[in-house]
């Protein structure tokens, strides 16, 4: 490994937004060394997918580390619990849905921490936005500030001096703006997966990641190149 190469962990879910997130990464010239997780989600095309990205970008390392969420359930992504599907978007707006997971960002990002620290890289790009962030608290922008300033009081890295910068360069875009970002870096949506309850690979088309995806590519101009159940 050369030692002047910029390292960056990228937390890659093999959606649209992380793959989009990877690709400002390496558009910005820093070494990739993604991280995806086996959370005990109830599919996995997504984690299929992260793989074929990770590989299609050629990064430096790819793991993908289990954390049994199901096993502390709580969410329609890892319990038996209907995904809601065709919610308008008040309804989305409304509350903090089913398809929140517990915890899931804070545990993303302390594995992801911690694996900086042992690279010795400064930075760490997640996709996390505020804007169709369809009301998940850990997705804000006090939640990253709140982590970046627990970071730096509880990592060596940190109490040595170490400047440890998180990035998320899509918290204040829309749908469209992250799709046009990611046109423009040459990403290939088709490989990316979004939707929370798939019909075996296809995606639903119903649920709110699947809505929200579709609403964008609409008001881009541009036609979703995932393919839909329905």
């Amino acid at each position: 490994m050369d030692d002047n190469e910029a390292r960056a962990v990228v937390l890659l879910s093999g959606g649209l937004d992380s793959t989009t997130v990877l690709a400002i990464a390496k558009a910005q010239g820093f070494s990739c060394f993604c991280l995806s997780f086996q959370y005990g989600q109830r599919q996995r095309v997504e984690l299929e997918r992260a793989q074929k990205i990770a590989s299609h970008f050629q990064v430096k390392q790819h793991l993908i580390l289990r954390v049994e969420l199901d096993a502390i359930g709580g969410s329609a992504l890892t319990a038996a619990v209907a995904v809601p599907k065709d919610r308008v978007p008040q309804e989305e707006e409304a509350d903090i849905p089913v398809t929140y997971v517990p915890g899931r960002n804070i545990i993303f990002l302390a594995h992801a921490l911690s694996w900086a620290e042992v690279l010795e890289a400064n930075d760490i790009f997640l996709g996390i936005n505020a804007v169709d962030y369809s009301g998940y608290p850990d997705c804000r922008p006090e939640f990253l500030d709140a982590f970046a300033h627990m970071a730096r009081l509880g990592t060596k890295a940190g109490v040595s001096g170490k400047e440890l910068h998180f990035h998320a360069p899509l918290q204040h875009l829309s749908k469209k703006e992250i799709i046009l970002r990611g046109v423009e870096l040459g990403v290939d949506y088709g490989m990316t997966h979004s939707c929370y309850d798939p019909v075996g690979e296809l995606a639903c088309g119903h649920c709110d990641a699947c809505l929200l995806r579709l609403q964008g590519f609409r008001a881009a101009g541009l036609d979703d190149p995932a393919a839909y159940a329905r």
